[in-house]
């Protein structure tokens, strides 16, 4: 990717939502002290189950979040920007609870985003946000896992949510996943590898080859 400097990030940051007024601003003074430290020019953050377990109860946390980490100093001189959030919390079949953004500093020279219904690459400029039931925006790829992959047959939010970018020309994927952790110890140690590992695997292959 030419010299451009890259930070990846990701995080499960459901219990930021779960205790905002002592979380959430620490969260966010780390994220932009470390933007500080590395100065890099492009920023991929990757979130799993924002809003916490109670999404219908935490959308305004999830707001304030936002507006604070884009509204931040240090975010300034990025002036590209584009937030997806899966916050579709009606729709079992569709909610994943994912949270893509991405930060462009206004150094990088030549930037593309591809559209994955048109198959073909868009400018980007400015900042834009999609909230809500985001399933028609074409800039990015979301999925639910089947449910035949989810492990004692308990559906869930897990699945995957990506994006792909021309970077001064390197063409990159980067994708948001939340895989299945091991739900009880005792059936963990029962085979090897464990039912989760296997389940895990067999969800990472599925995503891999959608692309």
């Amino acid at each position: 990717m030419d010299n451009s400097n890259v930070l990846l990030v990701t995080a499960n940051v459901g219990t930021l939502f779960e205790d905002p007024l002592n979380l959430m601003q620490q969260w966010i003074h780390e994220f932009v002290l470390t933007i500080k430290q590395l100065q890099p020019q492009f920023i991929a953050l990757h979130m799993q189950e924002v809003g916490g377990k109670t999404y219908e109860q935490s959308s305004n946390h999830v707001k304030e979040f936002i507006e604070s980490l884009c509204g931040a100093y240090e975010m300034q001189e990025f002036t590209i920007a584009r937030i997806y959030l899966d916050e579709n919390f009606n729709s079992q079949d569709q909610f994943t609870a994912l949270g893509n953004i991405y930060f462009a500093h206004k150094t990088i020279q030549n930037i593309r985003l591809w559209n994955f219904t048109s198959s073909s690459w868009e400018s980007t400029q400015g900042k834009l946000s999609y909230y809500g039931n985001i399933e028609d925006v074409p800039t990015k790829e979301k999925s639910k896992f089947p449910r035949e992959f989810f492990p004692e047959c308990k559906w869930s939010r897990k699945g995957f949510m990506r994006t792909r970018w021309d970077i001064n020309g390197t063409i990159v994927d980067f994708v948001n996943i939340h895989l299945f952790h091991d739900a009880s110890n005792l059936t963990a140690l029962a085979d090897f590898p464990s039912v989760y590992s296997q389940r895990r695997r067999k969800a990472l292959i599925h995503t891999l080859k959608r692309s």
